[in-house]
């Protein structure tokens, strides 16, 4: 799995693991998982693209569209098991 860092609203670095990606609704979404320390909990953050052209990771605001990314997540994930 494909290891990347992000550095969080306080300036510190985390490592996670990229599960998937997906889209949804004209946009693509990435699931993370914690590295250190490991963690029960997964993580959903929008991919967005800068002036530049530049990807990044953004996190979700609104919670109607976490709620919806989740359920979409959840039916991949369900789909794939069958």
């Amino acid at each position: 799995m494909e290891r990347i860092e992000l550095v969080d609203e306080f300036g510190r670095t985390q490592v996670f693991e990229l599960l998937d990606t997906f889209g949804m609704d004209d946009e693509n979404y990435a699931v993370l998982y914690p590295v250190e320390p490991p963690q029960e909990e997964t993580y959903i953050l929008r991919i967005e693209e800068d002036e530049q052209g530049e990807m990044y990771l953004a996190g979700i605001d609104d919670d109607e569209e976490l709620n919806d990314a989740i359920k979409v997540y959840e039916e991949l994930k369900k789909e794939a098991l069958q």
